[in-house]
């Protein structure tokens, strides 16, 4: 039985909100996925300031959609996130007991020991999407979790624009940016932007 593909149906305010969006800002010079990440994140902050603060390289977003398309799990750092991604859902591992106790154990914060519970379960080529925890974009780099992409964009003063800077830096396919804000929206909304795309890759 062939699988029928249902094209997103925007509400009328996201509509009217992108209208005003583009209206203000002119992001068509971008390439087609970083576009949609932009615009998605913008539209989700209605801050203008994601035009030229978000970094990524199109290459990694298209190798971050096509995994998605091929069914690659979800990882979220938090639960906000997890329902902040709508399309499809996202394991989180952060209120797990087990979580609790590894970190416990191994003297790290809760959020990496979510990291580590969850690169047992789903493995390599998963996309990782981190809102909240600067710790968690430290551990997916150093547990070398081979993602097919990273969305860091966690949000704070204490250690969250140099988590970014060393996502960039580790050559993992990423979307980041470079100043301090961000958070659980936005980072649901960079994931979203790929499962909405309608683009063809090819």
């Amino acid at each position: 039985m062939t699988e029928v593909h249902q094209v997103r149906q925007p509400h009328p305010v996201e509509v009217r909100s992108y209208e005003i969006l583009r209206s203000r800002v002119d992001l068509s010079p971008m390439p087609p996925l970083w576009r949609a990440v932009a615009e998605r994140v913008i539209h989700a902050s209605a801050d203008l300031e994601y035009a030229v603060d978000l970094v990524t390289r199109e290459e990694d977003l298209e190798r971050g959609l096509a995994a998605l398309r091929a069914g690659a799990p979800i990882v979220a750092d938090e639960g906000m996130v997890a329902a902040g991604i709508t399309e499809r859902p996202a394991v989180c591992q952060l209120n797990e007991p087990a979580a609790g106790r590894l970190a416990r154990a191994a003297g790290i914060t809760r959020e990496a020991a979510a990291v580590r519970l969850s690169y047992a379960e789903v493995g390599p080529g998963a996309v990782w999407v981190v809102g909240s925890a600067p710790s968690a974009i430290h551990e997916i780099i150093e547990r070398d979790v081979r993602p097919a992409l990273v969305i860091g964009l966690p949000v704070g003063f204490v250690g969250a624009a140099e988590a970014k800077r060393a996502l960039r830096d580790s050559g993992l396919p990423q979307v980041s940016n470079v100043s301090e804000k961000g958070g659980s929206a936005v980072a649901a909304a960079a994931l979203n932007a790929l499962l909405y795309f309608e683009g063809d890759l090819s």
